[in-house]
């Protein structure tokens, strides 16, 4: 157990150096920030102090290595553009995110594994068929599309929602959120909305395919046999069945939306982590895209090493595999 957790440590360690080093050099290789952040009427020793304040005058290896050597105790450098360090700056942006995702899962669940057990129901039936066919749009729509579709709809045509913006926030613990306040509602629930009619599509194929395997097993067949209530049999024998991969499903999905908000965040101005690793890129803030990429790493690469440990402490078969 202690080889195989050590070998996956240091796998998971050689993931982030390679990903750091792919991810310095290519945000390197775009554009010169100086020509962003110093105005063009700037003198040359304006620039060339510029340069030197931000290291930009060292080699490009000795930049990363300086990157590395900072990385390792918790620096991951500090924002061109704010001027504050990076983390700090992705972790102010962090509740936002954090809200949105909560929502549009929270949606997902409610609209998604309903419909899902709708469908799967009365699959040889036109209403589950279509439900079916719909979610298919989940899946085929762009993102930016739905997004600008739901403004031009909610927004400019009925006039319900806001199009923009997070709203009023109230501290909790210190930290603002804006779920806690009537005007947060409402300008969350369209980028919300936005973000879960993917997973929505997803979860209710995935429902609908384990209620229709369930149904025809033996033990629902048993159960009605019985006499026990189709309500019962739903509860009871076939959705506690199915949820187990839909609650995977829906795990993953959580993680990966705070990763990758960042079109719903953008086109509906959310001032969250994707928003904030949007605009750095287009200011070539390159310590504030390196950290928020290698954050992200971070997450995915924990995530997977503690599911490896926890399939080699649930299964020793793992570790035989591994010493083979």
């Amino acid at each position: 157990m202690i080889v195989y957790i050590l070998r996956r440590m240091v796998q998971s360690f050689l993931v982030l150096l390679a990903v750091s080093l792919v991810v310095f050099m290519a945000v390197y290789a775009v554009g010169d920030p100086i020509e962003l952040l110093v105005s063009a009427e700037a003198s040359d020793a304006d620039r060339l102090a510029m340069i030197k304040r931000l290291g930009l005058d060292l080699p490009v290896w000795l930049q990363y290595w300086s990157f590395l050597t900072r990385a390792f105790q918790g620096d991951l450098g500090t924002s061109f553009v704010h001027g504050i360090p990076a983390i700090e700056l992705i972790v102010q942006r962090f509740p936002a995110t954090f809200e949105l995702v909560v929502v549009a899962i929270g949606l997902t669940c409610l609209i998604g594994i309903p419909l899902g057990l709708v469908a799967g129901l009365f699959n040889d039936k036109p209403l589950g068929r279509s439900l079916m066919g719909g979610s298919v749009l989940g899946f085929s729509l762009p993102n930016f599309w739905q997004g600008m579709m739901l403004i031009l709809m909610f927004a400019v045509w009925l006039q319900w929602l806001p199009s923009s913006g997070r709203g009023d926030t109230v501290n909790v613990l210190g930290v603002p959120l804006s779920l806690f306040t009537a005007d947060g509602w409402s300008h969350v629930m369209l980028p919300a909305i936005n973000l879960a009619l993917g997973n929505i599509a997803l979860v209710l194929r995935l429902t609908a395919t384990g209620v229709m395997e369930a149904k025809t097993q033996e033990y629902v067949k048993f159960a009605r046999a019985k006499g026990i209530s189709e309500r019962r049999i739903l509860t009871r024998h076939i959705l506690r069945n199915i949820l187990i991969p839909v609650v995977t499903v829906i795990g993953m999905e959580f993680g990966t939306l705070i990763a990758y908000s960042t079109i719903t965040e953008t086109v509906f101005a959310w001032p969250g982590m994707g928003k904030l690793l949007i605009d750095s890129i287009y200011k070539l803030d390159r310590p504030v895209v390196v950290a928020y990429v290698m954050l992200v790493t971070f997450i995915f690469v924990m995530i997977n090493l503690l599911v490896d440990l926890a399939y080699a402490v649930l299964d020793p078969r793992v570790q035989l595999q591994e010493a083979q």
